[in-house]
């Protein structure tokens, strides 16, 4: 049973936000010298059930709308599954999305009772888009959009919740962050490109096109380092933050294969892997970057 909640909840993609809380704790302690560990452990979980809430609610309204039926799901993409092969009922699941958003918005409700009003705007924002996300945000091409401004939020919001202060240097790192995501996200919907188009999904690739997709990956891919070396020359970053260019060759060789091969399955599901890969490294050496 438990496997099965893991399974929907995917667990893989939950540690992009969970990387987020780490990256605005690491920038905290480069900043102040020490963290309050309750109120990070606390923000940890309210996160985390947030990340949930929005996939639960996610493989919800892909099967109700009938997007499940006609994707292939691969590894990476396609949801998680477990509606359309009986695992859990559509009902189950709906309400498992409620009550973790209903979890992360008490939580958040404390920090807005101890933190105010910038927590409300944060706080917001989160229910808002998650709720709305699969019916209305990537209906109108926003999806990409709205994981940066997520990641940007998440990193500036627990820097908030431990200073409380707004921070030039979290809202730049929570950019870098959350434009990993959206790279991953962007990927991960090119097998997606006919069930999505046929339901009214517009994903950024179906606005685009595969072909141009390819190539605009070849270059958002390599954005996230080059904001790393600016933010190290701003004094956003340390000098330490180069170790994120560990990553830019698994980047690089992503983009290449994509533009190579962009259709077959055994193709995108390698290009996925790897951009998923490049996207935790480079967000988990950013943290320790700071620690250091």
């Amino acid at each position: 049973m438990l496997t099965n909640w893991l399974r929907a909840i995917r667990v893989r993609f939950l540690l992009s936000s969970i990387i987020s809380v780490v990256v605005g704790l690491a920038i905290t302690y480069w900043k102040i010298g020490h963290i309050d560990f309750i109120y990070g452990a606390l923000t940890l979980l309210g996160i985390a059930c947030l990340h949930a809430s929005i996939d639960l609610l996610n493989d919800y309204w892909d099967f109700a709308r009938g997007i499940d039926k006609d994707t292939k799901r691969t590894k990476f993409s396609g949801g998680s599954g477990v509606l359309p092969d009986k695992i859990l009922t559509p009902r189950v699941v709906y309400i498992a999305g409620i009550v973790f958003l209903c979890i992360g918005a008490i939580i958040g409700i404390y920090f807005v009772m101890i933190r105010g009003i910038i927590i409300v705007v944060i706080l917001t924002f989160a229910i808002v888009s998650i709720y709305f996300y699969s019916t209305k945000v990537v209906n109108v091409g926003l999806g990409e959009v709205v994981v940066i401004i997520k990641g940007m939020l998440i990193v500036q919001g627990t820097y908030y919740v431990q200073t409380p202060e707004i921070s030039y240097t979290a809202l730049y790192n929570g950019l870098i962050v959350g434009l990993l995501s959206a790279i991953v996200l962007f990927v991960n919907s090119f097998p997606d490109f006919e069930a999505d188009k046929q339901h009214g999904r517009r994903t950024l690739v179906v606005m685009i096109g595969k072909q141009k997709g390819a190539k605009l990956f070849s270059i958002i891919i390599l954005v996230p380092y080059v904001m790393i070396a600016i933010g190290i020359v701003a004094g956003y970053a340390t000098i330490y933050s180069l170790a994120c260019l560990i990553s830019l060759p698994i980047a690089v060789k992503g983009g290449i294969n994509l533009n190579r091969d962009f259709t077959s399955e055994s193709g995108l599901v390698s290009v996925m892997s790897s951009t998923i890969w490049c996207s935790r490294l480079t967000g988990g050496l950013l943290a320790l970057t700071f620690i250091i």
